[in-house]
């Protein structure tokens, strides 16, 4: 499938077989992508705004550059996907797996990643000031170097295993 460019706006394409297609620059304002088949699909610079990829699967796909302001990807398994420079502010990662995800120079402001998997996972120079990691497992080393922490919410969250985490980067966050 190759939709680069289009526009799919407020569409209800739930349940959609779109693995490995070219969904560059495409317009998913507000489109029902739940439970759809996403893996090595190509989503850079898409635009997500509001969408629901719920439940999908999604794991390898390129999300650079993306625009997800209040996009849901609850339950939706993200391994080893590319965020790098996406701007998903307010995006809700809730028990989503993202492990292995690259998110280096993202706008993750008031992302929810409660209950996520997030091994393995870089936020290196990332923005996740008021983000919610409460909840969030990795056991294997996730990196934070260079991460934007102002009133990010990381109580009961056990950073032992985090990388280039900062003494003036927790001391911005909320936690215990």
């Amino acid at each position: 499938i190759d939709w680069g460019g289009c526009r799919k706006r407020n569409l209800i394409i739930g349940g959609s077989d779109l693995s490995g297609a070219n969904l560059s620059e495409t317009d998913f304002t507000s489109t029902d992508l739940r439970k759809s088949g996403l893996d090595g699909a190509d989503l850079s610079k898409a635009n997500l705004l509001r969408s629901m990829l719920d439940s999908s699967k999604a794991a390898g796909a390129n999300f650079e550059k993306a625009i997800g302001f209040r996009t849901s990807f609850a339950g939706t398994d993200l391994t080893a996907a590319r965020f790098g420079k996406s701007e998903m502010q307010r995006a809700d990662f809730t028990g989503a797996a993202l492990a292995n995800v690259d998110f280096e120079k993202s706008e993750l402001g008031r992302a929810i990643f409660t209950d996520a998997d997030i091994n393995g996972t870089n936020f290196t120079y990332s923005n996740v000031a008021r983000a919610d990691f409460r909840l969030a497992r990795f056991e294997t080393p996730i990196d934070f170097t260079g991460a934007y922490f102002f009133l990010t919410r990381i109580e009961g969250l056990d950073l032992s295993q985090a990388v280039g985490l900062a003494q003036w980067q927790v001391d911005m966050a909320c936690g215990d």
